[in-house]
């Protein structure tokens, strides 16, 4: 089971196709600063990672639907299988029957390009990344200067971990990766498969051994087991069901409390061509 399982019970902290997936990482994006504070859960204080310092994750990340924690699970899947949910923006490790752990993630557009089952056919501990050949056409102010790639660490998209997905013996291009940006975890981004925060990734690569099964659900599918979500102003998603947390934030965004995404976006861009330039010129 989970290293730091004893953990995960601790009461919740509030609330195309080949081309784009041989892409399958978040926008290069200046890494979000965080302080480490005893709001933070211990299972996602600073960790110690060889030579490297992960981050804390800022508690304000830390929503009921991202942290991690055991859930009971129903759907079909077995024991020792990942399933991912781009829809309803979870992700279960299915440890013992109608057990699992579950994580909030991040989707990229690529993550909603796959659907079915796979397996975990190669890992790697802080992987290379490099834009794909489309990426630079698509954006070459953000990924011409990063053409040449950029070795492993903490400010690379894929962040501390990867699982490459094969089926059939074949990569799929499909990614469950760390991240750089743990502001993004829960939301949708312009970029990449499926991230977690890098605390996540670096325990979930520890317990998934290669082989490990996974299956990425169809919408059809998400409808079906987790049932139909909302989408916030904030970019979160809640089930449809839990009217009064969508109507406060229906009042928040009516109030101007908050800030536009697009706004947001166009300002994320910005700053993650600064950055990519930088990094391009060393």
């Amino acid at each position: 089971m989970f290293r730091s399982s004893i953990h995960f019970r601790a009461p919740l902290a509030g609330l195309v196709v080949a081309a784009l997936l041989a892409g399958c990482a978040p926008a290069p994006m200046t890494p979000a600063g965080q302080s480490s504070s005893s709001a933070v859960p211990p299972e996602y204080q600073a960790r110690p990672d060889g030579d490297r310092v992960v981050p804390p994750v800022n508690p304000a990340y830390l929503n009921e639907r991202n942290r991690r924690r055991w859930v009971d699970y129903t759907g079909p899947e077995g024991k020792d299988t990942i399933v991912i949910d781009p829809y309803a923006r979870l992700l279960y490790h299915v440890v013992e029957p109608g057990r699992a752990m579950r994580f909030g993630i991040a989707v990229g557009k690529a993550g909603k390009g796959f659907s079915g089952n796979a397996i975990v056919g190669r890992k790697e501990d802080y992987p290379y990344w490099q834009p794909t050949a489309n990426m630079v056409r698509h954006d070459p102010a953000l990924y011409g200067p990063l053409a040449g790639g950029l070795k492993g660490g903490l400010d690379n998209p894929l962040g501390a971990r990867a699982l490459y997905l094969y089926r059939n013996g074949h990569d799929t291009y499909y990614r469950i990766h760390g991240t750089m940006d743990p502001s993004s975890i829960g939301k949708a981004t312009s970029a990449g498969c499926i991230r977690l925060f890098n605390q996540d990734i670096i325990d979930m690569f520890d317990e998934a051994p290669l082989g490990t099964r996974v299956k990425v659900r169809s919408r059809a599918e998400s409808l079906e087991l987790e049932g139909p979500v909302h989408e916030l102003h904030t970019g979160y998603v809640v089930p449809e069901a839990a009217v009064e947390l969508i109507a406060a934030d229906e009042a928040a965004w009516q109030a101007g409390q908050i800030t536009d995404p697009a706004i947001l976006e166009a300002q994320q861009h910005a700053a993650a061509v600064a950055s990519a330039e930088a990094r391009g010129s060393n």
